[in-house]
């Protein structure tokens, strides 16, 4: 089992300034809500995972695939995005102000649009 997974189901949820670079975090369809990756390095399969209220603030979650994941009120304020899919995620109310993708910058009430991969849909 993931060590992410593992430390959440112990109960914790602040994993804040953490290194998860590992290319085997499989957090397909996890349960992650009210989690707080702020200022956090991670590359994770998230495909299908509830992040519902997950806080992802100037975190660096490039390359990260969040497709058919629950993202509601998520805060992806000022993260890096550069290769993240967000194909089917499900943004009601998530926030990217801040966040950029490769020279892009979001702005107040702005979401992804139309990724490479795709489209998300919120």
């Amino acid at each position: 089992m993931d060590i992410v997974l593992q430390r959440y189901l112990a109960g914790e949820r602040n994993f804040v300034d953490e290194e998860f670079d590992d290319m085997t975090n499989d957090l397909q369809g996890a349960n992650l809500a009210g989690s707080d990756f702020s200022r956090t390095f991670i590359y994770a399969n998230f495909r299908g995972a509830n992040l519902q209220g997950v806080k992802f603030v100037h975190a660096n979650v490039k390359t990260c695939d969040f497709t058919d994941a629950n993202l509601r009120d998520a805060d992806f304020s000022g993260a890096a995005l550069d290769g993240a899919d967000f194909v089917n995620a499900d943004l009601t109310g998530a926030v990217f102000t801040g966040a950029t993708v490769q020279g892009q910058c979001y702005s107040q009430g702005e979401v992804p649009g139309h990724w490479p991969g795709g489209d998300a849909s919120s």
